[in-house]
């Protein structure tokens, strides 16, 4: 177990949003899914991920889809990592209609 460096704060209040409003999107449309954290300090490492997908599907505080297909609906997360700690948004759940 490794001890956070006094000087770290641990991450919380990982948050998702997304545009289109509520992750309702058309096919072929564009989809982009923000992560956010409220506390924690340090440099921030994203992952974005998929229910059911082993590999992650981006890094970086933003995901973005191009043409969206059927095959993109799902439940997302993020999850944030700097260094000391690791926190994961609540999942998000992406419809295409």
């Amino acid at each position: 177990l490794v001890s956070p460096s006094p000087t770290g704060v641990p991450l919380s209040g990982v948050s998702l949003s997304v545009q289109p409003p509520r992750g309702q999107v058309a096919l072929g449309e564009h989809l982009v899914l923000s992560c956010a954290v409220a506390v924690g300090t340090g440099p921030l490492y994203f992952t974005w991920h998929r229910k059911g997908s082993e590999a992650p599907l981006g890094t970086g505080p933003h995901l973005e889809l191009h043409h969206v297909g059927d095959n993109d609906s799902g439940h997302y997360h993020c999850r944030v990592s700097n260094g000391d700690s690791v926190a994961e948004s609540v999942p998000l759940n992406v419809t295409v209609l």
